[in-house]
């Protein structure tokens, strides 16, 4: 139920994504509720959103920083956008 997107075939640090059947604003809003931040929109890249014919995304920026914790807050927080648009 989550797309990625990107060719890189050693892809690291942001992920942009989509929940299936979701807005990325919506998707953002939600997780902002669960205390994950992301960026949502066309991240100054509308030549790539047209290419892969979406209107925006969902982005996580990941780093050295960020805990094991944080990352099952945004894996919980996205199936908690898919409970609630199932």
């Amino acid at each position: 139920g989550v797309t990625l997107f990107g060719t890189a075939r050693h892809k690291a640090s942001v992920l942009s994504f989509l929940v299936d059947g979701v807005h990325a604003h919506d998707v953002g809003t939600i997780l902002d509720r669960e205390g994950v931040a992301v960026r949502v929109g066309h991240h100054c890249a509308q030549p790539v959103m047209d290419h892969f014919g979406v209107a925006a995304t969902a982005r996580a920026s990941l780093a050295f920083y960020n805990t094991h914790e944080e990352g099952d807050r945004l894996i919980e927080g996205i199936g908690h956008v898919q409970e609630i648009f199932g």
